[in-house]
């Protein structure tokens, strides 16, 4: 090396022609001894030869020179040297360079996958256009309230949705129908029509006894005709009802009752037997009905009370919403080029898919979703609707496989003009139509319930994989699973449902939803009193959490001591919140399985708890920072959930809606203040011991505050809790306390009344003298000795020797009990 200017550089011959190793490499270190380390210096080819002489540093400590050199040059040259070759030294060009930077080999990012009907398998999701999700949900059918099994769906597809969005930051573009124009609808909006103009004559009671006898011989016909059990049971308890119902008036007009007890029974009957009659008034004046906005004003109604119960379950509104009667002209135009391409047909006025024509090309494949099910005749109709199944309407296709998409309106149907004549659209066209209007010929995602897939989304897929000649209208088809009640099917049709508002009656959207994040999207679900058991004791869980870290966080702390020194418990709790987070996100990849994030969600809150109450055992305050973090991420993933409703900072708002953050931040300073100065009321009172005192601050805990909403908590040698919590919740909690300490106090009385009863007993049994014991007993024994001992039986026979002896043992024991007895102070001969 050179060294100031002037300098030679050394002549490391004689050092490089030594052969022995160690030698030269001590030669080396005496010549560097007498050179200065200074930054700068330049190498001279001389410095990098020596060195490449050199494997590695020498291990010999006083050779420090040498290694010093080596790892200096090496540091601002080179790479290390790989075992047993030369340091590949470069020579310098006179300035310091950084060494060479590889990146970590890291891990391979997970990817979402979902389960896509088409395959029946977990799918990596790839949405056609970069982060834009174009997605299509079927919506209701609006003829009557919404129940469960819809909440069921939309509440699933409104949790994929928000992960979609919020989660994984895909752009979702979600469209929404609503079905106003069906063969339900028309036939439900006839018979409303019907029925109230029907109680406007307000018919005499013999007027509407007759028209139930009448009304139920076609109900019998068709009960007898029904095959299929569940609705066989409510047909015959719908006729067991009206006849019940029929009986009371029959007897009050053969006995010429009053008019407002005949009344009284014409109510009775109306109610019970409005569906019997609304049936028979539809099927005897149905086609008498020409009013269109008869079919308008049913719909509109129902499209209503969706929209607020959507509304009330905290679902997302879809970005556009169509409705089938606004896009009639989209629909005609949309059938027409199906005929056009060659898969549509015009029979008697209607349109009908040419499925035989649409499976044997090849580029189309009919029933991709349940291929099984292609010929299901009862399915079928069940998809063209009561009112298109007739012999007529049947005998129209070229194959029973075949399906309306457009049908000739009949007597007492709305209709719109087409160059068919005048009619309305077929059920499975309405959604291939508007999807297609807006979405184009092909969508990433479309949803739906499970029961829709065939022959609805099954037609869907065929009539417009016809429209736009492709085979790829769907990507990715979602079905949500089925409910059931309490382990029993459900059905609108069957009247075995719950509306969506007597759900929210008895528990919150929350509560529901949390629930339905506890299963998972695809499989069936069962709304019991044990579901719903379970999601309100997970919501208690997390709430209670979250109360307790809002409590260690209202502790006054400087703006340094938020930030403390962490020890083993905290890089072990930092550690496992980053394991569930990590799990969590594969579980929301696994076509995301909400079961296991909120089960992963739950161990996490339990390692926090557990982490608290080893602090709280050695009188140490958690650190406050690490639980704020698990509180934020938890309350960002229930956000994300739509378990959150509100704008809440950190665990579940307090208060109604719009509330919350206000009453917290607002009622939380005076609490604090009253709990600070109860325990201090509390100290003096324990101190000059005034019961009285402790009794009233007791009561305001227990008694007063959770009234307000607000729980004290009391803990031996630490601060008062404070929390704010829903009143309904604390004032349940009291009442299972109180049921609890009751019930504690009845089992207390009752074994001390058995108690009492067993020494009563043993009382009276030791009053009684040994003479005495057997005489009352004759009908065992006849004669006794002068002690009182029994020595005959019944039946004069003498008592065995065995007989004898357990006889004079019971003597024995009595009178030992009987001389305890005598010794008692109340005798007075206490010895």
């Amino acid at each position: 090396m050179a060294g100031s200017s002037g300098q030679q550089a050394p002549d490391y011959r004689s050092i490089l022609s030594i052969s022995d190793e160690a030698a030269r490499a001590q030669a080396l270190n005496e010549h560097l001894s007498t050179r200065s380390y200074v930054q700068g210096y330049s190498l001279s080819q001389a410095d990098v030869d020596a060195f490449r002489q050199l494997s590695t540093p020498p291990a010999d400590p006083q050779l420090f020179h040498v290694a010093r050199w080596f790892r200096h040059i090496e540091a601002l040259l080179g790479s290390p040297c790989g075992k047993g070759q030369p340091c590949r030294l470069q020579a310098s060009k006179g300035r310091r360079v950084q060494p060479q930077w590889s990146p970590p080999a890291g891990t391979q990012p997970r990817r979402l996958h979902l389960y896509n009907s088409l395959t029946r398998n977990k799918e990596v999701f790839i949405p056609q256009d970069g982060k834009k999700v174009t997605w299509y949900c079927c919506g209701p059918t609006v003829y009557d309230a919404s129940h469960m099994g819809h909440a069921r769906s939309y509440i699933s597809f409104d949790i994929l949705r928000r992960v979609l969005k919020d989660y994984f930051k895909f752009d979702v573009f979600y469209c929404m129908n609503i079905t106003d124009i069906d063969d339900k609808i028309i036939k439900r909006a006839r018979q409303n029509h019907l029925f109230e103009q029907y109680l406007e004559r307000r018919p005499e009671a013999a007027q509407l006894l007759e028209d139930v006898q009448a009304a139920l011989k076609p109900f019998s016909v068709k009960l007898n005709e029904t095959t299929d059990p569940d609705k066989k049971q409510m047909l015959e308890r719908i006729q067991h009802e009206v006849q019940l119902a029929t009986e009371p008036l029959e007897k009050a007009v053969q006995s010429r009752l009053t008019g407002e007890e005949v009344n009284s029974c014409v109510e009775v009957l109306l109610e019970e037997a409005k569906d019997l009659l609304s049936d028979w008034l539809d099927s005897t004046l149905g086609s008498d009905v020409t009013d269109n906005s008869i079919f308008s004003k049913l719909p509109k109604f129902w499209e209503g009370e969706f929209h607020r119960d959507m509304e009330a379950l905290n679902v997302l509104p879809p970005d556009v919403l169509t409705r089938v009667s606004e896009y009639v002209p989209e629909i005609v135009n949309f059938v027409q080029k199906i005929v056009d391409n060659g898969y549509g047909y015009v029979s008697n006025g209607s349109v009908y898919f040419d499925t035989v024509k649409f499976a044997s090309s090849e580029k189309h494949s009919y029933g991709k979703l349940v291929p099984e099910a292609v010929g299901d005749q009862k399915a079928l109709q069940e998809g063209e609707g009561d009112l298109s199944i007739s012999a007529d309407r049947l005998s129209e296709k070229r194959s029973p496989n075949d399906f309306a998409l457009w049908k000739a309106s009949k007597p007492g149907e709305p209709s719109w003009p087409c160059p068919w004549g005048k009619g309305r659209p077929g059920w499975h066209i309405e959604c291939s139509a508007m999807a297609g209007t807006l979405l184009g010929a092909s969508m990433d995602i479309h949803g739906g319930g499970f029961d829709l897939r065939f022959p609805h989304h099954d037609n869907e897929l065929a009539q417009s994989e016809a429209y736009f000649e492709n085979d790829c209208w769907v990507r990715y088809f979602l079905h949500t699973g089925h409910l059931t009640i309490a382990g029993c099917k459900m059905s609108k049709s069957l009247k075995n449902f719950i509306t969506i508002k007597d759900a929210l009656k008895k528990h919150s959207a929350r509560q529901l939803r949390l629930a339905f994040l506890m299963h998972s999207w695809k499989d069936t679900l069962d709304y019991s009193s044990n579901t719903m058991e379970s999601a309100l004791q997970y919501e208690k869980f997390l709430n209670e959490f979250f109360l307790n870290v809002k409590d260690i966080l209202r502790a006054p702390v400087d703006i340094t001591g938020q930030f403390e020194k962490w020890g083993e418990e905290e890089a072990e709790l930092n550690k496992n919140f980053y394991d569930k987070k990590t799990a969590i996100h594969e579980a929301l990849c696994d076509n995301v399985d909400t079961r296991t994030v909120m089960e992963e969600m739950r161990a996490l809150v339990s390692q926090c708890n557990l982490y608290m109450a080893a602090r709280k055992a050695v009188r140490k305050r958690p650190n406050r920072a690490l639980l704020e973090n698990v509180a934020l991420y938890l309350t960002h993933m229930l956000k994300i959930f739509g378990a959150i409703e509100e704008e809440s900072s950190l665990g579940f708002p307090v208060g109604g809606s719009g509330t919350s953050l206000n009453l917290e931040s607002t009622v939380m300073p005076y609490l604090q203040v009253l709990s600070e100065f109860r325990e201090g009321v509390r100290k003096i009172a324990r101190e000059q011991k005034v019961p009285e005192v402790l009794q009233l601050s007791d009561a305001l805990r227990d008694d007063i505050l959770p009234e307000l909403g607000v729980r004290f908590e009391d803990h031996e040698g630490l601060p008062t809790v404070v929390k704010l919590v829903d009143r309904n919740t604390l004032l349940k909690e009291r009442e299972e306390k109180r049921q609890v300490e009751e019930e504690k106090k009845k089992k207390k009385e009752e074994a001390a009344r058995r108690k009492q009863e067993q020494e009563a007993a043993k009382l009276a049994k030791m009053k009684i003298p040994p003479s005495e014991m057997f005489l009352s007993e004759t009908n065992k024994y006849s004669k006794f000795d002068e002690n009182g001992l029994p020595t005959h039986d019944a039946e004069g026979k003498e008592l065995s020797k065995g007989h004898a002896k357990k006889v004079k043992k019971l003597f024995e024991a009595q009178e030992k009990l009987y001389k305890e007895y005598l010794q008692m102070p109340q005798n007075g001969s206490f010895q």
